[in-house]
């Protein structure tokens, strides 16, 4: 068994960072909930989509090791080395943001892997196992050239995809339910869900 997992807000939750970047800089009110979405939503709804454009370059680059994994993340990647099951990281990301400085944005994801995605110094997702690639297109070739059985992703869009690997099996990741009205895909809430269907699956039928 082999599963893929989409890297930024599946793997990594950003809405407390955004909302804490945000308030230093000053280009939201303190009471705006503490949200990605929230934030990205009160910029654009003042006009200043350039700011939050920028935002995100500086989040993903300087500020990236402030970022929190998900709840359970860990738990459910301690469970499958255990179990002795593959696990392969396949992000789409632009290099360098499109405005501000030009932070090496895959650099500083593959930092966070190795620094937060570990146990006792032991890498919970080897770095062979690890693709950012530049657009949607070529993360779904990846998918499927890495054998995915399982593929994990916020985004419908790519699991919808007309390219997607139809060997693949395919969860929503959404914890907020903002595709709560989706009903082609598996959606899940958390990844303590995500982990109990796996081991469900690899419990053998009495």
């Amino acid at each position: 068994m082999r599963i893929g997992i989409d890297f930024d807000n599946t793997i990594v939750s950003y809405d407390t960072l955004f909302h804490k970047v945000a308030v230093e800089q000053g280009t939201i009110p303190a009471q705006t909930p503490p949200t990605k979405l929230a934030v990205r939503d009160h910029l654009r709804a003042i006009g200043k989509e350039d700011v939050w454009t920028e935002m995100q370059g500086y989040v993903y680059g300087a500020r990236m090791d402030e970022a929190e994994a998900y709840p359970g993340v860990l738990e459910f990647l301690r469970w499958a080395r255990g179990n002795a099951i593959a696990v392969a990281i396949v992000s789409h990301k632009t290099r360098h943001p499109f405005i501000g400085r030009k932070y090496d944005l895959h650099q500083a994801a593959g930092r966070w892997i190795e620094t937060h995605l570990v146990e006792n110094t032991q890498k919970l997702v080897l770095a062979g196992n690890v693709f950012f690639e530049l657009t949607k297109e070529d993360k779904l070739r990846r998918i499927a050239a890495e054998g995915c059985d399982w593929f994990i992703d916020d985004l419908p869009e790519i699991l919808l995809a007309e390219a997607f690997p139809p060997a693949a099996q395919r969860i929503l990741f959404d914890p907020e339910a903002h595709h709560a009205s989706e009903t082609v895909l598996t959606r899940m809430s958390g990844w303590g869900e995500i982990r109990r269907y796996f081991e469900n699956l690899c419990t053998p039928s009495r």
